[in-house]
């Protein structure tokens, strides 16, 4: 008998401040990571699927974001960092928010 599977993993990659694209508010918003790894006889050997989401934490909307918008905030959270007081970057008037 051959017991296979999968096992899902959420990692928090950035917190940083954009304007909700749902409620409108500026608040805090997390980055995370979803990873679906391949499991067999419950060790998880590799992964298949890896998706990339922000949660805005006033109302709890998710928004999917590619890859390479992910890594792009993640950069701007972390260069940030240094200068401002909280850290974050905020969206400009002039840009789109996140659709969900």
């Amino acid at each position: 008998m051959i017991i296979f599977g999968t096992k899902g993993y959420l990692y928090q990659l950035a917190i940083m401040t954009l304007v909700c694209g749902q409620c409108g508010n500026p608040s805090a918003h997390t980055l995370r990571k979803r990873v679906t790894k391949f499991t067999l006889f419950f060790v998880p050997l590799f992964p298949f699927s890896s998706k990339y989401a922000t949660q805005c934490t006033f109302c709890g909307a998710e928004a999917s974001v590619s890859k390479e918008t992910a890594e792009q905030l993640q950069v701007q959270s972390a260069g940030a960092q240094g200068g401002q007081a909280y850290g974050q970057p905020q969206q400009q008037p002039g840009q789109q928010p996140y659709q969900h």
